[in-house]
Formats: structure tokens, C-alpha cells, sequence
């Protein structure tokens, strides 16, 4: 007879969340699950990125909380600026009408990810409940948008988590072409210049695997946390300069790919 997974906890508001080695593994029905329940407001996000927990459900169901393994990240020096982007950002940022804005449109950026159609899924996980507590996220410092303008417009871009010298992807989108890559290779450059090593991306896709991602396992990711989210943060604000550390030619970490 087989084994049936172990419960997953409900947590009450305020409740801490369990240790990460309880999280449903390869074998049970969706590995990484680790509590549904708790309260979606800002101290127990924070407290759930601290510990490399995020939340992901769609309408209708609880919050669940979620601790994968193994994780996705970018490693920022192993970034892969394929050639046709490199002269997608050149051309980016030799444009006066062009520009990278951190934090003037979130709530915009945040609604245009929800909205943006994504291949094999028929809705968003980012629900309304979601948008409102990173929203609240945001205004507390904790959550921030990177956008890339054209024109005067909001074409592309997305958000992210930053804890102390940490930072987590959650999602991007695009009105035009490669406009949400624009905004990533930015984000890419902007902690390249402030030494964050790390961008979560919680899932493996192909997409982020031809950017450079790879998986790391949990154990590892959570001891790049623990030395990583009490540390002094960047401010966020985006300065030209910083497209130096991917643009120039023998930096170290850039490939320059077909």
C-alpha cells in the first residue's frame, strides 16, 4: 500500500512556519509544499523570504507556502548576455527615449504581470490578494518594480523581493519586444554594482536556464540566505553607469553568446 504524504500544516495568522525539511519532497503529490494558512501581510513575507519560503495558489484556494528543492537561481556573474541582446541594450542605452525607472509605476508593473498571458497556463497565480500584500510589500521597502520605458510608456518589466543583499524574482512582463529582458539584464547590472551574487527564481523554466540560471539545493540556498538578508540593502535607484558592469567587454561573468 503506498504511503500517504504527510499533512500539510495549517498555520494560524502570526504562526511561525515549520522547518524547511518538512516541505513535501520529489515523490509526494506537489513537491516543495510546505504549509497553507497564515496571514499575507508584511511580516510574515518577510519573515517567509528570510527563510527562502514563498507563496504561490490560485483563486479559490488557500494561501500556499512553498520551499523547493532543488531552487533556481541566476548566480549574477554567470549572466548570459547573448549577442543580440547586448546590441538590444547598446542601442537601449545610447537612446534618449529610452530609460530603466526603478519604482514609479509597481502598481502598474504588478497588474501588467498578473494580466500577461503565460504559455500552458490558463490564469495567474498572482490573484488579487496577492497583488494587495506585495503592494503593501512595496510600500514597505521591501518589494520594488524595475521598468523599462520607451517613449514616455510603461513597455516592460518586473518585480522583486529585495531582503538586505538578497534579492528574489517573482515575475515580468512585456508590451514590447525583449522589454522585460531589458529590465532584467538591468536588474542584473544593478547587483552586480551592489555585490548581490543572487537572484532567486524559484522555478526551473527554460527561459531562465538560457539567461544563465541552474539549480542549487535548498540546503545551500538556505546558507546563501542566512549570510545574505541582514546585511545593509542597496538604495534602489537605477544610474546609467550600471550597465558598465554587463556591457563591458571582459567582464567578468559575461557571455557573449550567439
Amino acid at each position: 500500500m503506498e504511503a500517504l504524504p504527510r499533512p500539510v500544516p495549517w498555520l494560524a495568522a502570526g504562526e511561525r512556519f515549520p522547518p524547511l525539511g518538512e516541505a513535501w519532497g520529489p515523490h509526494d503529490p506537489a513537491p516543495g509544499l510546505l504549509a497553507a494558512g497564515a496571514a499575507l501581510d508584511v511580516p510574515t513575507l518577510v519573515e517567509a523570504y528570510s527563510q527562502g519560503i514563498f507563496p504561490w495558489y490560485s483563486l479559490g484556494q488557500p494561501a500556499l507556502w512553498w520551499s523547493p528543492n532543488p531552487r533556481m537561481v541566476l548566480q549574477t556573474r554567470n549572466f548570459k548576455l547573448h549577442r543580440s541582446l547586448r546590441k538590444t541594450l547598446a542601442h537601449f542605452q545610447d537612446q534618449p527615449r529610452c530609460e530603466i525607472r526603478f519604482d514609479s509605476a509597481f502598481e502598474r508593473v504588478i497588474g501588467a504581470c498578473a494580466a500577461q498571458p503565460r504559455a500552458g497556463q490558463p490564469g495567474t497565480w498572482i490573484v488579487p490578494d496577492m497583488v494587495q500584500a506585495y503592494i503593501g510589500l512595496h510600500r514597505a521597502g521591501h518589494a520594488h518594480s524595475v521598468e523599462t520605458w520607451i517613449d514616455g510608456e510603461l513597455a516592460g518589466g518586473l518585480y522583486c523581493v529585495n531582503l538586505g543583499l538578497m534579492v528574489f524574482g517573482e515575475s515580468m512582463f512585456a508590451h514590447q519586444t525583449d522589454a522585460s529582458k531589458i529590465a532584467l539584464s538591468a536588474l542584473v547590472a544593478f547587483c552586480r554594482a551592489h555585490d548581490i551574487s543572487m537572484i532567486d527564481c524559484q522555478q526551473n523554466t527554460r527561459h531562465l536556464a538560457s539567461l544563465g540560471a541552474a539549480e542549487i539545493g535548498r540546503p545551500e540556498f538556505a546558507a546563501h540566505l542566512e549570510k545574505s538578508v541582514h546585511k545593509t540593502g542597496p538604495g534602489w535607484r537605477f544610474e546609467p553607469v550600471y550597465w558598465n558592469q554587463i556591457l563591458t567587454t571582459g567582464t567578468k561573468g559575461t557571455l557573449d553568446l550567439p
